[in-house]
């Protein structure tokens, strides 16, 4: 059995673990790359093969692990795509969603290379019709109950307590007489969360491959995330300024409506102060969450059955069109604006953003992980500026950040999660996590448990040969991380900056007004040299 890292490997975007095994070639996972132009450029890696796919298997609907499925089905995959109901509820909604943002970052993208007389602007990763082919071949599935998508494989779902619908996914290969066992831990959801039950630990498994995004820290003062999100709206209602709340359409945008709704009950949420649901995104998934109730935990449940919704608020609106997101930034006074993308890389909220983040009095509270390269990243990271739709911004607004509500464990859950499972003859592979979190993980695992783990490379590939065996390790580093030929940039910097100087001679013979413009050039040339130092 061969298995290969194409994502999330020492980062936390495009889990995909594509697997050889019983003359079956499939993926558990199949998500997209989020991050900076390099990490998003392989989103469009040739090495998926989509064709050669037999099946897929999706842990949950977040796009980080679903995001290219439209892309697989646009190539050529036609093979059966295994989820759980709540998954596929989601996901139906997601990847359209998805799929009409490619569409128009492309038109938006022909647009500005039309404009500056380009030619091949970049094509859309893939388009409704592509997301509506990838639906299609959806296959629900139940927890706990075992199927056979290929002669000599065997699945099993459990409950990872991540989101709605979410799964840890248990696989047994039967190849030569020998059954290898191995759990894809998909995301572990936090014990005792909000909506969702808690997560399950599968049996014992000769392999875990298991995410690690919070490896190096606890999630501290969990219990105070009501409490830390009050005062957000408390500092900002007093300046008569907007609260805004990147989160994820699913699970976290339910998750802090149901915290608003405890402060509601508690008379702690101010009377004037409308709270705006802008994606219609989430709208329609905390209409999925609604229909699928018989997944939320006992807390969850009881509050709806005594007829006490938690997702519904006395001052809450929701907003579809885009003229009605639009008329949230003129509206005058305090307000709650929850909106998407979780991490400020796309979507309505960069929109609210760029007419907030400079005010002094706005609150900015970030409520999941922010991966590296985004714009959330650098927010929680205390960036002085940040640049939306292509103008520097100072960012004067107060930045929270509660960690409370994220769906991940954190370090100590992780480490209960995986005690049961361990033995001195079980293989441990750390995904989904940067390298310092795995670091730090691996070693404790390795004092705690005797063990040490292995931390994935992306386009690695491990060959699994039994129970007590390492696994081969094939590396692609040349591939996964291409050289950056600083030689090359600095010296084409130098040369171009000799050829102007060696025309300055020229350039002050011309009139005025020409050297003035030729003077913002520079000045902006500075200002980006600038920009570039302070990063270094």
């Amino acid at each position: 059995m061969k298995v290969q890292f194409l994502g999330a490997a020492q980062t936390v975007t495009g889990s995909c673990y594509m697997i050889e095994a019983c003359g079956q070639r499939f993926c558990v996972d199949c998500g997209m790359h989020q991050g900076n132009k390099a990490i998003e450029e392989r989103n469009r890696s040739e090495l998926y093969r989509p064709r050669d796919i037999d099946f897929i298997l999706i842990t949950h609907a977040h796009m980080d692990h679903s995001g290219l499925l439209p892309k697989m089905a646009k190539e050529g995959f036609s093979g059966p795509i295994y989820c759980t109901k709540a998954t596929g509820d989601l996901l139906e909604l997601m990847l359209q969603d998805s799929a009409h943002i490619q569409e128009m970052e492309a038109a938006w993208e022909a647009k500005k290379f039309l404009r500056r007389g380009l030619k091949n602007p970049p094509a859309p990763l893939y388009v409704v019709d592509d997301a509506h082919k990838a639906v299609g071949l959806f296959h629900t599935v139940d927890y706990h109950t075992a199927f056979e998508p290929a002669p000599g494989i065997h699945i099993t779902y459990y409950d990872a307590g991540h989101i709605l619908g979410s799964g840890t996914i248990r696989v047994e290969a039967e190849e030569e007489g020998k059954t290898t066992a191995i759990v894809f831990s998909g995301d572990i959801g936090r014990p005792q969360s909000l909506i969702v039950r808690d997560p399950e630990t599968p049996p014992h498994a000769d392999f875990i491959f298991m995410e690690s995004t919070y490896g190096d820290r606890d999630h501290k003062d969990e219990d105070r995330s009501v409490e830390e999100l009050s005062e957000a709206i408390d500092y900002s209602h007093a300046k008569g300024e907007k609260v805004i709340i990147p989160a994820f359409a699913v699970e976290r945008t339910q998750e802090v409506l149901y915290c608003l709704h405890l402060l509601a009950r508690r008379g702690n949420l101010p009377d004037d102060m409308p709270v705006f649901v802008d994606s219609p995104l989430a709208i329609r998934a905390t209409e999925v969450f609604e229909r699928n109730q018989e997944l939320f935990d006992r807390q969850a449940l009881q509050s709806l059955t005594g007829g006490d919704n938690p997702f519904e608020l006395p001052n809450l609106r929701y907003t579809l069109s885009t003229e009605e997101s639009q008329s949230i930034n003129d509206y005058k006074g305090p307000a709650i604006i929850i909106s998407a993308s979780g991490m400020c890389n796309a979507g309505r909220v960069r929109h609210h953003l760029r007419h907030n983040i400079w005010k002094p009095g706005v609150s900015i509270v970030f409520v999941g992980y922010q991966g590296v390269g985004t714009p959330g990243r650098k927010l929680v990271e205390k960036a002085k500026k940040i640049t939306l739709f292509g103008e520097d911004m100072e960012v004067a607004a107060r930045i929270f950040t509660i960690n409370g509500f994220s769906g991940h464990a954190g370090q100590s859950q992780l480490l209960n999660w995986i005690e049961p499972l361990l033995d001195k003859h079980v293989q441990v592979v750390l995904t989904h996590g940067e390298a310092g979190a795995q670091a730090t993980l691996a070693n404790l695992i390795q004092q705690r448990f005797g063990t040490r783990p292995h931390i994935a490379g992306y386009l690695e590939e491990l060959v699994l040969e039994g129970q007590g065996r390492e696994p081969a390790t094939v590396r692609h580093d040349a591939e996964a991380h291409p050289r950056v030929n600083w030689d090359f940039l600095t010296s084409e910097v130098e040369r171009k900056w000799d050829m102007f100087k060696g025309k300055i001679s020229d350039v002050q013979q011309r009139p005025w007004v020409e050297q003035t413009d030729l003077q913002d050039a520079l000045e902006k040339l500075d200002y980006a040299l600038t920009r570039l130092l302070s990063r270094t």
